[in-house]
């Protein structure tokens, strides 16, 4: 079977070959397909299932380009990560779910079919876990749905927690002030902060107590009404930390909470929030859990061997 992509230009046909045609390499490759260039766009041809699989394969790059992005190499691993693991999966609706939040209009996009879900459970539950390792986008993802809602005027304020417990540091110990003892605590959620918005932006907002960056032990006593909230790395939360911050939702507002089980820093044997959480609130009407895999990580390819090293040694030992 033979299917032909055409092209607007041949600017966005280069762009969807890749530089020295890296990207019809790799395709050709992992879905066994022959691709070959013309002067109006590239031909496929192979196989129905893995031509027409490649095909909505170019279809999705090339909305890449239309939105004014280049395509890069991650972008073509991610995509064809799907077509592996879900044979039914629809690359338009992987198209669809860009997160406007860049000063530069540039675009956060989920890669997983699980980031995805992520997503989509964020826009319609008013609280949601994002439980899965590292490198799967559950805090970055989190803070790009509280950007976009800031901006578009649906929360008035944007509040950033974290257990401030990591390593079995005290902050009693730690040199400085209380804002200079729990910076490095707060650090990650501030880099990603500052990807979205200019830095400037973030102190004029933060001067205004419209973005507000704290120790979960800060969160205590209040309501936090018309806000989106994101409680990172909640594996470091008690029970009663967790219950604590969960009763502090209030009108109009979202909260997420992200985390890993498997990275608790709590003393040992010491139940989390996290997991005590989902235990008790699973199923409950307008609460959402999900479960990123490594299959969801976006980080550099070995992080998701590890990742796999890992569970596998955890599963062998714990038989």
């Amino acid at each position: 079977m033979e299917r032909n992509i055409l092209c607007q230009s041949n600017k966005e046909l280069q762009m969807l070959c890749g530089k020295y045609d890296e990207n019809i390499r790799l395709v050709e490759k992992e879905l066994g397909v022959k691709i070959t260039q013309s002067n109006t766009g590239i031909k496929i041809a192979g196989e129905r299932e893995q031509v027409d699989k490649a095909c909505e394969l170019f279809d999705y790059l090339k909305g890449i380009i239309e939105k004014g992005s280049d395509v890069k190499n991650r972008d073509i691993t991610y995509a064809l990560r799907l077509t592996h693991s879900d044979q039914k999966f629809d690359f338009k609706r992987l198209a669809k779910e860009k997160i406007d939040v860049s000063v530069k209009g540039a675009l956060v996009t989920p890669k997983t079919k699980g980031q995805i879900e992520y997503v989509e459970a964020i826009k319609n539950n008013d609280i949601v876990f994002g439980v899965g390792p590292a490198g799967t986008g559950k805090t970055y993802l989190a803070m790009a749905m509280a950007v976009n809602a800031f901006k578009k005027g649906i929360v008035r304020r944007i509040i950033l927690t974290r257990p401030a417990i990591e390593a079995g540091e005290s902050l009693g110990f730690l040199p400085g002030d209380m804002v200079e003892k729990v910076l490095p605590y707060l650090r990650p959620l501030y880099d990603a902060l500052y990807d979205m918005m200019e830095a400037k932006k973030v102190e004029e907002l933060t001067e205004q107590g419209l973005i507000e960056v704290a120790p979960l032990a800060f969160m205590r006593g209040r309501t936090l009404n018309d806000a989106f909230v994101i409680l990172d790395e909640a594996q470091n939360s008690t029970p009663f930390q967790m219950k604590m911050f969960l009763t502090r939702l209030g009108f109009d507002s979202k909260t997420v909470i992200t985390g890993d089980i498997t990275q608790s820093d709590l003393p040992k044997g010491e139940p989390n929030g996290l997991s005590d959480a989902e235990r008790i609130l699973e199923g409950i009407g307008g609460i959402q859990f999900i479960h990123l895999t490594g299959e969801d990580v976006v980080r550099h390819e070995l992080v998701q061997r590890i990742i796999e090293a890992y569970d596998h040694d955890t599963k062998k030992q714990s038989k």
